[in-house]
């Protein structure tokens, strides 16, 4: 079994929009803190010099979104009501949608900005099999190449309402990207709007999430490791975050043979 990390990091040295904090805590705090929390909640008393060198329990706080790095977006991302009753948070989705078959899609020739149904069917076509209920869809842009940068955030190809659509009439239930963001880049959508009026440009991949139950994966890595585009195993749990809209994922491709 070969096992394919599918995941891009959580760095505090990263450019974001909402910057992570990472506080780290070395094995030496971490036992002055342990003998610290013991004796305040539980009058124990221990100095941390009968430890080990004084160490015991490092520890590390991040304070971030969860939107960063690799991560599923539960339908309740998408607003607070829906067609299809009251949206799901990331702890209520069926863990079965994050275990399924896998599949790739190349739009790496595709310019910035919104991918329409055509362009996943040439891409569909280009392997020569299509998706089946349940699968995965990964969509592979190149967007990593960004990552770390303001870059990242606005250079890159999203789906439009069309391409979405299409992809859940097969059956998906969870669509993967590379990408920060599975619409389009927010310059892209705002400079749309502005020029038409049209509400229906803004975030329409998101907003069809209010329509028909579905999951992303955003901020994917490493897809470029993949060795063929279909014939393995896609799993993604999202972390168990109550009431959340999103929840972490270490995304890996799991392939029987080489």
């Amino acid at each position: 079994m070969q096992l394919i990390d599918l995941s891009s990091p959580v760095d505090a040295s990263f450019w974001e929009p909402d910057p992570v904090s990472h506080t780290p805590m070395s094995p030496a705090e971490g036992a002055r803190h342990m003998c610290k929390e013991m004796n305040e909640h539980f009058g124990l008393n221990l100095d941390p010099d009968m430890l080990p060198d004084g160490e015991f329990l490092n520890n590390d706080t991040f304070q971030l979104t969860a939107h960063t790095g690799t991560h599923v977006d539960a339908p309740a991302h998408y607003g607070s009501r829906a067609a299809y009753g009251t949206p799901r948070t990331i702890d209520q989705m069926p863990l079965d949608w994050f275990c399924r078959p896998g599949v790739l899609l190349d739009l790496r020739a595709e310019p910035v900005g919104a991918v329409g149904a055509e362009g996943i069917a040439r891409a569909i076509d280009r392997i020569g099999h299509s998706p089946a209920p349940l699968d995965i869809v990964l969509l592979h842009t190149g967007a990593e190449r960004h990552l770390g940068t303001p870059r990242y955030f606005t250079d890159f190809a999203g789906l439009d309402r069309d391409a979405t659509a299409m992809l859940l009439d097969l059956g998906v239930k969870v669509i993967g990207t590379d990408a920060f963001s599975l619409d389009a880049p927010f310059p892209f959508i705002l400079q749309r709007y502005n020029s038409t009026g049209d509400r229906g440009v803004l975030w329409p991949a998101h907003m069809l999430g209010r329509e028909r139950e579905y999951c992303q994966i955003e901020r994917l890595g490493n897809l470029d490791a993949l060795p063929r585009p279909y014939g393995f195993r896609v799993m993604c749990f999202p972390v168990k975050l109550t009431g959340a809209g999103a929840g972490w994922a270490r995304a890996v491709a799991v392939l029987d043979e080489p």
